[in-house]
């Protein structure tokens, strides 16, 4: 039995209804992934990004604390088991930690299933529609809460014990990643520039930032976020 969010949501049968790491490789390329709607700032049309995940995969490692860290706490009593990841990889969000948990769950071993949050059309909206994705219930388990509102924010990692006790989930992005003063500095029109301009500068500025090494450093942030609140879960109890 689960407890927390998605109790009754996710259960056995449930979660191994989510694709695998490979599996989601595979689907992020497919037909049927491309022809949905994407929700990045280039617009609605989704690129294939199977190809560059798949290499940043492969030439990712973990460092040898954030391994030893994982496989110590997958060997605690009621430790981590399994990860849930509720994702969509137009998202650079999702792309910063989807390779990065690839080899988080590779090294422990933890059991990783993923799941896409929307349906054909991208999940603007306060909660997810049932209506519109099939992941509709497992997103607004999710929910980030801020001001008095709720967000269908991405990517969602949700890590449960082997019997699928909640313990802990992880939300969008590090703590150490200063998106909301980095976007309007990267989007402020510099001398001489038109608005066109600028927007598409920002688009070349933000698409090189996640081709430099700062990325990595975010990645590798959120990865250290996720092993200490699983510490913290487990020595003070369950995260509120």
């Amino acid at each position: 039995m689960t407890s927390g969010p998605a109790s009754r949501v996710v259960t056995p049968e449930r979660f191994v209804a989510g694709m695998t790491f490979e599996q989601y490789l595979d689907y992020i390329g497919s037909p049927e992934n491309l022809a949905r709607e994407a929700g990045w700032w280039r617009g609605p049309e989704r690129a294939d990004w199977s190809g560059r995940l798949r290499a940043r995969y492969a030439t990712l490692r973990l460092r040898n604390d954030q391994v030893a860290a994982i496989r110590w706490l997958a060997a605690q009593p009621k430790g981590p088991a399994k990860i849930l990841l509720i994702s969509e990889e137009w998202s650079s969000d999702c792309r910063r930690v989807i390779p990065i948990l690839g080899r988080l769950a590779e090294a422990a071993p933890l059991e990783l299933r993923i799941f896409p949050r929307d349906g054909q059309r991208v999940g603007r909206g306060p909660r997810a529609d049932s209506a519109e994705s099939p992941n509709a219930d497992l997103m607004n388990a999710f929910l980030r809460e801020r001001d008095g509102r709720t967000y269908q924010s991405i990517p969602v990692v949700a890590f449960y014990t082997k019997d699928l006790e909640y313990l802990y989930h992880y939300t969008e992005r590090p703590a150490l990643f200063p998106r909301d003063r980095l976007v309007p500095a990267m989007q402020a029109a510099k001398a001489g520039e038109t608005r066109e301009q600028a927007w598409e500068r920002f688009l070349r500025d933000w698409g090189a930032m996640q081709q430099s090494p700062i990325f990595q450093v975010w990645a590798s942030a959120a990865i250290d976020e996720m092993l200490s609140a699983l510490y913290e879960q487990r020595i003070l109890g369950m995260l509120p």
